[in-house]
């Protein structure tokens, strides 16, 4: 059984297994919260004990460390089948949607999920070529908005292409675009962040989409596309709320 469960800490398992770990109380609780299929979870007798799920399987603290992946706080680790992915439904009205493309960290992954979650986005686009937002490190740095914002991964230009089509303005994060504050946003919108390192690929590029940026009164060179994020659809929020 130990095996088994640190067989999903590699991508490839998770995949033919359709299956993914969720680690620690708060996250299993908000895991469970959200209605997610879970097929069983792993705790020590005193973590046990606060969770109510028909296949709760009780391990010694140190079989518990060697299932999961975090340094500390393995107490409890459920396995969760992975959400089988639907068509993407045209936005609503006044709805936006980020659209990540080719983002790689883990860490970045999850707190943007994170930010679109606090900012009402419930739903994210991710081209085939981002991380896997089932990696143990996105599960975890998203703190429970994996489970209440859709992630759907799709070829990303084809399918920004097909919204805007369809009447979705979209947006592109970028350095050389306007400042965010002198520009009148329009929704449904698409948010677009590109790589950490390579910014949009050429494909999203030759959409042609409206680009913006978050002013600089300082130095810095650039801006994590976590931070990025946060602050445009804090703008976004700020306009959405303004008569």
């Amino acid at each position: 059984m130990i095996r088994a469960v640190r067989a999903l800490h590699q991508k490839k398992q998770r995949d033919e297994q359709g299956a993914f770990l969720v680690q620690g109380p708060k996250l299993v609780a908000e895991l469970l919260a959200a209605g997610w299929a879970v097929r069983t979870i792993h705790a020590t007798a005193e973590q046990a004990a606060r969770f109510v799920h028909e296949r709760i399987v009780i391990h010694p603290p140190h079989d518990l460390d060697r299932m999961g992946t975090l340094e500390s706080g393995n107490q409890v680790i459920a396995v969760a089948e992975k959400p089988r992915p639907g068509p993407f439904d045209p936005l609503a009205e006044g709805e936006l949607v980020l659209a990540l493309d080719g983002i790689a960290d883990p860490g970045n992954m999850g707190t943007i999920l994170r930010i679109a979650d606090w900012f009402g986005v419930k739903r994210v686009l991710c081209s085939n070529d981002s991380v896997e937002e089932f990696n143990p490190k996105c599960v975890q740095a998203s703190m429970g908005s994996l489970f209440r914002v859709l992630v759907h991964r799709t070829h990303l230009a084809l399918e920004l292409d097909r919204l805007r089509a369809a009447g979705a303005v979209l947006y592109l994060a970028s350095m050389e675009g306007g400042s965010v504050f002198d520009t009148k946003l329009k929704r449904p919108a698409v948010l677009i962040l590109g790589s950490e390192s390579h910014g949009p690929s050429e494909a999203v590029r030759a959409l042609g989409s409206r680009t913006v940026a978050v002013p600089r009164a300082g130095h810095a060179e650039s801006l994590n596309v976590a931070m990025a994020a946060s602050a445009l659809c804090m703008e976004f929020l700020r306009q959405a709320r303004t008569p």
